[in-house]
């Protein structure tokens, strides 16, 4: 079965008795890391019990693929049921744990982690047609899932927040569910014993130079046809190790809230009303950049651009070249085009 990203907190509440094993897969490791102790955690109460939790790699069942089956019907020593832990699973899975789903032995709970898997994978296949699987995809914490995450850290410290300061936060956090929580924990144990609210110079003390502040600076520039700003931010973001795909996604990410923005002015909107729908909201540093880029980008340009940028993130994942520079020249080609519109002044 697919699970609905509606469904998925239920999902994660009680998983279904029929469910034999479940792939957690996604861009998000920590978000895929989490829901795994989460499901772990109806299954056996300490996780890191020897005698009833079991860790084994993708590679290692590409190696030994009886080892699913035998690993599923084992019986503990001490009693209760098992959980089999399978990290790092690829495609290269996928016949093997069709196999194992049509008629699954013992009674194990078998929860597979892996990475960010298309819509086309085999693995996710085997899971989703399957009636004792269950595939849950885990993506980048945005707009209403990530204020939660925000909310619900803060307020199990008696903590509140500002508009200025919450807004810099989901801007600048998300990338990765567990690096946002240590990041919010950090402000906790800066914020003590105050129970002030959060202010935006507390924010911004605490929640230091993140790849998602990085990526946000290459997309404002690209966006805004700032070449000088991407000849700077772009070198960097490569230099502190951010992929290739990571840095595409990002940028990607921005101009689907100019085309959201673009779409919804082009159908009656005010630009004030339409902005107001955007979850998270641009932050307001930002804000004048953003609606000059709207300024910059005619909605059909913005329809291209998306679609440029997504096949050069699937490429730049699968290419043997170099990645970067093609992901290079794609972004300056964007924020050329956006440097000559802005030059330009034409409205659309």
């Amino acid at each position: 079965m697919k699970v609905e990203p509606k469904n998925a907190a239920a999902f994660l509440k009680a998983m279904p008795t029929s469910i034999r094993a479940a792939l957690i897969f996604g861009p998000d490791g920590g978000l895929v890391r989490e829901r795994i102790a989460t499901l772990g955690a109806q299954v056996v109460e300490d996780l890191g019990d020897p005698f009833r939790v079991v860790e084994v790699s993708g590679a290692e069942l590409k190696d030994d693929p009886a080892r699913l089956a035998d690993e599923a019907a084992s019986l503990s020593l001490m009693g209760g049921r098992r959980l089999v832990r399978v990290r790092d699973a690829q495609d290269n899975l996928a016949k093997l744990f069709e196999d194992f789903l049509k008629d699954p032995p013992g009674d194990a709970i078998i929860l597979v982690e892996a990475g960010d898997l298309p819509a086309k994978s085999a693995l996710r296949k085997a899971f989703e047609k399957s009636e004792t699987g269950a595939a849950l995809a885990c993506y980048r914490d945005e707009g209403r899932d990530l204020s939660q995450v925000l909310r619900g850290i803060l307020s199990k410290a008696a903590l509140t927040i500002d508009q200025d300061a919450e807004a810099y936060l989901l801007r600048n956090l998300g990338g990765d569910r567990q690096t946002s929580r240590k990041e919010l924990e950090k402000l906790v144990i800066y914020k003590g014993e105050d129970k002030t609210a959060i202010t935006l110079s507390e924010a911004e003390a605490c929640i230091g130079d993140t790849s998602a502040q990085a990526a946000n600076a290459i997309a404002m520039a690209v966006a805004s046809g700032d070449l000088k700003g991407l000849a700077k931010s772009l070198p960097r973001g490569l230099q502190e190790g951010m992929p290739a795909p990571v840095i595409l996604r990002g940028v990607g990410g921005h101009f689907h809230r100019l085309f959201f923005i673009s779409a919804l002015v082009a159908e009656g909107e005010s630009l004030d009303n339409a902005l107001r729908q955007l979850r998270p909201p641009v932050f307001w540093k930002d804000r004048n950049a953003f609606t000059g880029q709207l300024r910059c980008w005619r909605q059909k340009e913005l329809s291209t651009a998306l679609q440029r940028l997504l096949d050069a993130e699937r490429l730049s994942k699968s290419s043997g070249g170099a990645p970067e520079v093609m992901a290079s020249d794609l972004l300056y080609r964007l924020c050329a085009h956006a440097a000559r519109r802005a030059r330009s002044s034409q409205a659309y």
